[in-house]
């Protein structure tokens, strides 16, 4: 399973530089309007100390992550979908993703100019989701006329024709269609897979700061208000792409420095997984530790099947002991001996940090 999320926003915010940062690649971050013309893909891996760790516990040759991969598209402007600037045809680069990460410019340089000349992160927010649902509209209309048709000779063409009018009234409203069908997986499904909606995908906000704004806990605090529910990420995106050119120990040192915890691209990555309800789970032998993606609540069988469709087909059982008790016990034998290494069969909810050996038959 790929995780892809697509990075959207206006000209001049920060997004190829936050992409530069996010995947280690050089594309040409300028202060113009359009600087990326193609769209960009990185593929970016998972940071996960746990790999490291049971890379020398069972002393494999190399590890796996779990990786995401981020497509940079052109600056969207107002107008977009209707062929304003870049036009439309780059948001066709995002339909495919799982989710949209929105960066928004929320610091002040009189150096690098501001597509609408000046700083408002709300009005820039409300740019970039009206081009969305704008763009929208104009696929779910051509939907609609293609379900019409088959509904004539097909019934079972109703429901989907009744939900497409149902997400029509709602767009025409100005309303994203991921907050009104939060509730309903199957809608959501629908409206990304079969109609090809950008706006029921979840949104990961990122705000980009600089050093004078980093530190402004107000500021910060007016942000998240401006997303909420939604989680807000603040970073500096300049910053972000110095981190990536020095050595872990180096990043760490630098990270300390500034009272940093975690870096800004890590936390973009993880909130990825909380949002799209995502987690991994590990398999670790002498050839190599490696992390699969799965969603929260997939049982055993599924999740063999990402390792190999065979494996969900023949499925017998699962050999599962938690990341925290191997790393403790020190062995998959000892894990036994403790009663920690557990048989697990086809009902099996499957959790986060799970080491698996999965045995089965066709």
């Amino acid at each position: 399973m790929s995780l892809t999320i697509g990075i959207v926003g206006l000209p001049n915010v920060g997004k190829s530089t936050l992409f530069n940062a996010l995947s280690r690649q050089s594309v040409l971050a300028a202060n113009f309007p359009f600087a990326t013309i193609e769209p960009n893909v990185g593929i970016v891996p998972l940071p996960d100390k746990r790999l490291d760790t049971l890379k020398e516990l069972v002393n494999a040759k190399q590890t796996v992550p779990a990786t995401v991969s981020f497509v940079d598209i052109a600056g969207i402007i107002k107008g977009a979908s209707t062929g304003e600037g870049m036009g439309n045809a780059f948001l066709a680069n995002i339909r495919e993703a799982d989710a949209i990460l929105l960066v928004t410019r929320a610091f002040e340089n009189p150096d690098i100019i501001h597509v609408s000349g000046s700083i408002d992160p709300e009005a820039d927010i409300e740019t970039i989701q009206t081009e969305l649902i704008l763009a929208d509209l104009q696929t779910l209309e051509k939907s609609i006329s293609r379900l019409e048709k088959e509904a004539r000779g097909d019934k079972e063409a109703l429901p989907k024709l009744e939900l497409a009018k149902t997400a029509l009234d709602l767009l025409e409203k100005g309303k994203p269609l991921y907050h009104e069908f939060i509730d309903d997986a199957e809608k959501l499904q629908i409206c990304n897979k079969e109609f090809g909606m950008m706006t029921a995908k979840p949104f990961i906000y990122v705000f980009n700061l600089n050093d004078a704004t980093i530190e402004d806990d107000a500021k910060k605090a007016e942000l998240t208000a401006l997303v909420a529910p939604a989680q807000a990420i603040f970073i500096n995106a300049e910053f972000e792409s110095e981190l990536v050119d020095l050595n872990e120990a180096e990043a760490k040192e630098m990270l300390a420095l500034q009272g940093i915890e975690e870096s800004g691209l890590d936390k973009i990555a993880k909130v990825g997984f909380e949002t799209l309800g995502l987690q991994t789970y590990l398999t670790a032998g002498e050839k190599e530790v490696r992390a699969w993606t799965i969603h929260k609540g997939d049982t055993a069988p599924k999740a063999a099947g990402v390792i190999h469709t065979d494996f969900e087909r023949g499925f017998i059982k699962a050999e599962i002991v938690s990341y925290d008790d191997l790393v403790e016990l020190g062995s998959r034998a000892k894990a036994k001996e403790a009663g920690k290494l557990r048989l697990e069969g086809k009902e099996y909810i499957m959790q986060d940090g799970d080491v698996v050996e999965f045995k089965f038959n066709v």
